[in-house]
Formats: C-alpha cells, sequence, structure tokens
C-alpha cells in the first residue's frame, strides 16, 4: 500500500463501455484513489483516455501493468466478461486487491476459487454491482426498512429495453466463456438486487428466447424466485421490449410501490456528466408511487449514489471496513443465474437444495 498521505493508484483493465464511462469517472471523482494507468492498446480508446484522463499512462498488457506491483495499490477489472477470472487471478497472485465489474466469473465454480484465493492472501476482492446503489432500488430498500410495506410477498424487478437489432460485440457471443446474452448481463444485477434485500432462493424457474433475427444468445428472459424467506421475486430482461413495464413493483400487506424509468446516473455518466452537488436525483416526475390503490401518492426518490461503490473500496484498503460486495454475494448470484439457465433448458423448476433436485429430476 502506497504512503497513507498519497491517494491509493488504481491500474485500471479495459476502457470500453465499462472502464470509459464507469470506472474511470467513479475512480478519479473519488477522494483518495487515483487513477494511474489503464490497459488499453486501441488508439481512439487510448486518445480519449489522454483527453480525459491525462494523468493516467496507458499500458498494452495486463503484463505489463502487474510486472511491478509496488506501483499499484487496486487492480479494477472491467474488460471483456471471459477475462475477468484470469485477470483478477492475477492480479491476486501479484499481491494486489482487486474489484471486478460483474459478472464476476462465468462459472459458480471459477467465482468460488478466486473468492478463495482472495482470502488465502488476505486481499480485497469486490464485484461492481453498482445498481444497489440505483435511486429506485435505494429507495425501496429504505421503503422495505421502515416497514412502509408491511410484510413483502412479491418483488417485481425489470430491465427492458427496445434494441431489435443485433450489435457486433463478445455480448452476442454463444460461446459459455463469454457469459454473453441478457440473463448474464442484466440478470447479474437483478439477481444481486433480489438477493441483496430477501436472501437466500431455494427455488428457481427461467424462460429464455431469442427474438431478434440471427441472435445466438437470449434476448428475453423470465426469472422466478422463491426465496428461503417465502418472498417471490419475478425478474424480466428484454432488448425487444417496445414498451416498458415498471422499473419495480413491490407488493406487501400494507402498501405497495411502483417505480417506471432507469436511474438517471448511467445516461449522466455517458453524457460527460460527473458527481457532484445535485448528482443522481430523479425528476420529481419519476418518483414512485407509495400506497394502495385506495390511497398511492408520489413518493420522493432518495438519490442514485454511484460514488459510494468506489468511497466504500478505499474505506475497505484504508481502514479495513467491510467490502461494498462480498465475494460470496457474487457466488451465490451465479449459482442462480447458473440454475435459470439450466431451468430454461430443462422446461423445469430446479431446486438449490441438491437433495431436492435430485428427486425432481
Amino acid at each position: 500500500m502506497s504512503d497513507p498521505t498519497s491517494p491509493l493508484r488504481v491500474g485500471l483493465v479495459g476502457y470500453g463501455l465499462a472502464g470509459s464511462v464507469f470506472h474511470a469517472p467513479l475512480i478519479a471523482g473519488t477522494a483518495g484513489l487515483r487513477l494511474h494507468a489503464v490497459v488499453t492498446t486501441d488508439p481512439e480508446r487510448r486518445a480519449r483516455l489522454a483527453k480525459e484522463h491525462p494523468g493516467a499512462r496507458p499500458v498494452d498488457s495486463v503484463e505489463q501493468l502487474l510486472a511491478d506491483p509496488a506501483r499499484l495499490d487496486l487492480v479494477v477489472v472491467a474488460s471483456p466478461n471471459r477475462t475477468h477470472v484470469p485477470v483478477a487471478r492475477a492480479a491476486l497472485q501479484a499481491g494486489l486487491p482487486v474489484v471486478v465489474d460483474k459478472p464476476l466469473a462465468a462459472t459458480t465454480a471459477e467465482a468460488r476459487a478466486l473468492a478463495a484465493l482472495a482470502a488465502e492472501r488476505g486481499l480485497l476482492l469486490t464485484v461492481f454491482q453498482n445498481r444497489r446503489w440505483d435511486s429506485d432500488f435505494r429507495t425501496v430498500k429504505q421503503l422495505i426498512a421502515d416497514g412502509a410495506l408491511g410484510t413483502v410477498h412479491r418483488y417485481e424487478s425489470r430491465f427492458e429495453r427496445w434494441r431489435p437489432q443485433l450489435k457486433a460485440g463478445w455480448r452476442e457471443s454463444p460461446d459459455p466463456a463469454d457469459a454473453g446474452g441478457l440473463l448474464y448481463d442484466l440478470g447479474s444485477h437483478l439477481v444481486d438486487q433480489a438477493l441483496h434485500l430477501f436472501g437466500p432462493v431455494e427455488h428457481v424457474y427461467a424462460e429464455t428466447d431469442m427474438h431478434r433475427t440471427g441472435a445466438t444468445v437470449d434476448d428475453d428472459v423470465f426469472v422466478a424466485l422463491t426465496h428461503a424467506n417465502g418472498v417471490h421475486s419475478h425478474l424480466w430482461m428484454s432488448a425487444v421490449a417496445g414498451q416498458f413495464g415498471p422499473r419495480l413493483r413491490v407488493l406487501g400487506d400494507r402498501a405497495a410501490y411502483t417505480v417506471y424509468g432507469l436511474d438517471p446516473q448511467e445516461d449522466a455518466l455517458n453524457a460527460g456528466q460527473r458527481p457532484g452537488p445535485g448528482w443522481g436525483v430523479p425528476a420529481e416526475r419519476d418518483w414512485g408511487l407509495l400506497g394502495t390503490v385506495d390511497d398511492a401518492r408520489p413518493h420522493p426518490s432518495l438519490p442514485g449514489d454511484y460514488p459510494a461503490f468506489y468511497a466504500a473500496v478505499a474505506a475497505t484498503l484504508r481502514e479495513g471496513s467491510a467490502a461494498p460486495v462480498a465475494p460470496d454475494d457474487a457466488v451465490a448470484a451465479l449459482s442462480v443465474l447458473e440454475a435459470a439457465r439450466r431451468s430454461a433448458a430443462e422446461r423445469r423448476t430446479i431446486s438449490l437444495s441438491p437433495a431436492e433436485d435430485e428427486i425432481a429430476a
């Protein structure tokens, strides 16, 4: 670790969408962190890096980045999914703490192995589950904690888009190592949020479809989870939704909460805006409705707070506080995603208890 009075030096692997829009700006805007080096060989991305973060040096490869681990305090992996495990493993073996974009790995087994390596070496391993800091999700979490909904029995969550044309890139790859398709892309967020709110899952049912011409990965997905506490989570992911349903609808025995639209932070980052006063605050017209059919009223939304993730990372490294997302959380989410993929393929409900699943099979 560098001098306690100096910012922690961050090496970022990848400067595509995840690296340039999310990680680099949030790292650069976090007190106590400094974007030190970025692995990218693409000339256009290097030019963009020089313009947006002139203090960060471009690096040709992960091997070059890790050649002298003493020059870094943290590695962030924002490269394509199939590289997450080997890059994170190399960084941990070099003695460096690691942040990995979601999903942590393509399989539960790989995620467990990474978590075990980090624990063995006493190093931070955490996953960039930024959607835990969405405005709508933070608001729902507070409403549940405050008892405003009573006992929740159903949780509905959607990430829906209208993108009927295929896009080039690894996200459209059917190779399991790429973890492409919406189940692993958007589902990584939705499953993580459901587990974060309601805990372990006992049964998983899923439907996956490919509707776009030429598609080789799922572009329309439904997942139903039965949590151990009895709550039912229904999750939708789609690239072919011509009209969108509610982003969240949560039903309790006292009241319900429904909200439409997406948290504003991604659009703001894409537009070049940076965290500051008023960051992440939804317009009043985008507030959700809280209550029942007899008395539902707009309820003020909490601001979104993506900067909180890297602030927590800095606190973990400097003060030893808990990681913002535990590796075990990523393992649990991947076990659900794997069960969902199996459920869709076998057209049956999957139990996450091996004994029960063997009986059902």
